[in-house]
């Protein structure tokens, strides 16, 4: 995601220590190692602030009214709504997979909520649709891919 001038995107400047989940570990590895930005929670934070008011597609995200707390609703909303997948995930798949888990169906599921980001959630942020307006929308949508294989992983 695009971050906006001075903001902080690790949930761990403000106390919470996410960065020992496995996705924490992943965007750990690539900021030190490749230099790729970790995903900017607080964008994702004041997006979730305006659907209180009825706002969902913005014509300049950053623009939007400032947020209290950005940073941590996006990291709640986002974890959120993975807590959500998951159950999905085990209500879709049955209960037994759980006695024996197979890497299949926890990559596919996840992969296949990434057209909902492409289609609803980068579009509604002004950043056109699949990243269309972006710098680079290959590079983003290949880590959008690489996110959901952890998020898979972390089931």
């Amino acid at each position: 995601m695009i971050r906006g001038k001075h903001e902080q995107s690790s949930i761990s400047n403000h106390g919470w220590n996410w960065e020992n989940r496995v996705d924490g570990s992943m965007i750990d590895f690539l900021n030190r190692f490749f230099a790729i930005e970790p995903p900017n929670w607080g964008l994702v934070g004041r997006w979730v602030f305006h659907l209180k008011h009825g706002v969902v597609f913005h014509p300049d995200i950053q623009a939007a009214q400032k947020a209290v707390g950005k940073i941590r609703i996006g990291w709640a909303f986002h974890y959120g709504v993975s807590i959500v997948y998951g159950v999905l995930f085990i209500a879709l798949i049955g209960a037994d997979w759980l006695g024996e888990p197979s890497f299949l169906p926890v990559w596919v599921f996840p992969i296949a909520q990434s057209p909902r980001d492409g289609f609803y959630c980068i579009p509604a942020w002004e950043l056109g649709i699949a990243l269309l307006k972006t710098p680079n929308p290959l590079f983003g949508r290949a880590m959008g891919l690489l996110g959901h294989t952890v998020f898979g992983l972390g089931i």
